[in-house]
């Protein structure tokens, strides 16, 4: 059993604070910028809850902070009442915000000067892999570091993969929402196509996901977005900001991602539809628009 904090008590965040306490047997403490969101989960799972983020951090083995963005997560450790003024020397920052390498390596080097560790550990897999517990957690550190964070990461993880130094989990995360971005819009392009042509989807969707054209976005999201059903799962305005973040790096490195660039436009036209907490297959929606 280890001493953890969790910081943000948001659709993921929530869950999986549960699983390291439940789940890992561990000793947690929460902190949220809603307190009411801290003191719900208490009262669920046990555990405490702290003022602030530093109080939740003091004493703790691993600090885990799940967020909204960069700034979100510069205030929550780095900033006024921060964990990083609360931790003790040899404990382990992890991060499960889906942020920038940038930030990534930032906090790397402030964890370093109080002595501490410091894992970019973004996830994948939706508020279900969360509430689950079957999220895919893609790390950058040193190895020694994640040796020792592992163990505890996997009370809300089925997959926990080292990619490389610190930034390389959040590269990671990248690509990942690269490949949603287009697999999702060709998706949302077949299925208008099929629904023009008057074919039954249902019938199309049963034959093809057994292909090569099969994946988790058809087989979890082909009959919600055939019935235009789009008001749960990760919503529009999130995955705009990850793209964003996305497009920002490959600015950066020279890649060139003309699809992805596209897609995100195509999300703008959602969030000009009103769907900006509409799930991310709502990329229909725009075709399906009279």
């Amino acid at each position: 059993m280890a001493k953890v904090a969790f910081i943000g008590m948001g659709v993921m965040g929530y869950p999986m604070a549960g699983h390291l306490m439940v789940k890992g047997g561990h000793e947690v403490t929460v902190y949220n910028r809603t307190a009411a969101k801290a003191e719900q989960w208490v009262k669920q799972y046990g555990g405490k809850s702290a003022a602030t983020p530093a109080a939740a951090a003091e004493g703790a083995d691993f600090v885990f902070t799940c967020v909204g963005n960069d700034d979100d997560l510069r205030s929550v450790t780095v900033g006024k009442d921060g964990v990083l003024s609360g931790m003790k020397a040899g404990a382990i920052l992890i991060d499960n915000t889906t942020a920038s390498a940038e930030v990534a390596r930032e906090l790397h080097a402030a964890a370093k000067e109080k002595g501490c560790g410091f894992i970019d550990a973004p996830v994948s897999g939706g508020q279900a892999g969360a509430e689950n517990g079957v999220l895919t957690v893609m790390c950058g550190g040193d190895e020694a570091t994640f040796e020792k964070a592992k163990p505890v990461i996997d009370a809300y993880a089925r997959m926990v993969g080292l990619m490389g130094d610190v930034g390389a989990g959040q590269l990671t995360k990248m690509i990942n929402q690269i490949c949603i971005a287009g697999v999702v819009q060709g998706l949302a392009e077949g299925i208008h196509f099929g629904k023009q042509a008057g074919l039954d989807i249902e019938k199309v969707v049963d034959v093809i996901s057994k292909g090569a054209a099969g994946s988790w976005q058809m087989e979890n999201r082909h009959k919600t977005m055939n019935a235009g059903k789009y008001d749960f799962g990760f919503a529009v305005d999130w995955m705009r900001k990850d793209l964003d973040i996305v497009l920002t790096e490959a600015r950066r490195n020279g890649a060139k991602l003309p699809v992805t660039a596209l897609v995100d436009q195509f999300y703008g036209d959602v969030q000009q539809m009103g769907g900006n907490r509409w799930d991310t297959s709502s990329l229909l929606a725009r075709l399906d628009k009279k």
